[in-house]
């Protein structure tokens, strides 16, 4: 080698070295939210409670509406230039405006279990529209459920600009009234985001066992009442960080119930999988009508 190319190879090592000992000697920045890393937690204990797990309609899907409904999919939001279709029910006789429920669909997607439940709450006298988060892919499978839950988990703002576009439609397109959220397991954390989205506009959220949070600087600004209905022996959303998100409701002073089902567990009441209680989701059920009933104004029945 001669003695030109030694010098320029010296050179370019003492550049390699410099550059190695300023990345090492350099301070790591956390680069992680806090929040994305619960999110993609939670990702994994829903995996654990779904492992073996099928999108079968449970009975709940089953139980039919207490009077008749009309039902149909349609588009109520643009998110990403795609448009979102969702389950839109009414009543048959409705006239005037009811008030209405977002219903968030649970890990699988928005299927006919999930269809069916916003059915029944139409039934009862209210405007539903069970909004899409999954950009109308429905999963079979445990492990295409979880590739569905990662991809929210990774585009939050899409998520929570559906959810915008479905309050609009309700509140401007439906003239509801009054406006309240319910979900179930994936959908529970997003029908507690529903109230952080809208913490002085909207009128009651329901969560069935979805993420919940007792970061108090979040929850602070929310002013919706809130039920919360878990499961005893839910692993995915452990007994301990429900009282934690309780003791922090009750800190701050808001509106809140919590009920903890004994002997169930995780999607004890949910419309799909194959963990369906019967008797604890009817518990659940009258207590989630009778919230629903006392927040979200229904006409001549208060």
């Amino acid at each position: 080698m001669s003695r030109q190319n030694k010098r320029t190879l010296k050179t370019v090592l003492g550049l390699i070295c410099v550059v190695f000992c300023a990345a090492a000697c350099e301070p790591q920045q956390m680069t992680e939210d806090p929040d994305k890393a619960a999110a993609l937690k939670n990702v994994d204990a829903m995996s654990r409670e779904h492992a073996g797990d099928t999108a079968t309609p449970s009975e709940a899907a089953s139980i039919a509406a207490e009077r008749a409904v009309v039902a149909e999919t349609l588009a109520y939001a643009e998110v990403a230039d795609e448009l979102r279709y969702g389950h839109f029910v009414i009543p048959s006789d409705m006239v005037d405006p009811l008030p209405a429920i977002i219903v968030i669909h649970e890990w699988w997607g928005l299927n006919d279990g999930v269809r069916s439940v916003a059915d029944r709450l139409a039934g009862l006298g209210y405007i539903v529209l069970a909004v899409d988060l999954y950009g109308g892919k429905i999963a079979a499978t445990p492990a295409d459920a979880r590739k569905m839950m990662l991809d929210v988990v990774e585009n939050p703002e899409d998520a929570r600009e559906n959810i915008r576009q479905a309050y609009q439609f309700l509140e401007e397109t439906a003239g509801a009234p009054s406006i309240g959220s319910l979900g179930w397991c994936f959908g529970g954390g997003w029908s507690l985001n529903t109230a952080l989205l809208f913490p002085d506009e909207l009128d009651a959220t329901v969560i069935y066992y979805g993420q919940v949070t007792d970061d108090e600087a979040k929850l602070e600004p929310m002013n919706v009442p809130i039920l919360g209905i878990f499961g005893a022996k839910d692993k995915g959303i452990p007994v301990a960080s429900v009282r934690r998100f309780e003791h922090a409701l009750k800190n701050l002073s808001k509106d809140y119930e919590i009920e903890v089902y004994p002997g169930v567990g995780h999607a004890f009441a949910n419309p799909s999988g194959n963990n369906y209680n019967a008797e604890a989701a009817d518990k659940a059920w009258q207590r989630t009508v009778a919230f629903l009933n006392r927040h979200l104004t229904i006409p001549d029945e208060k």
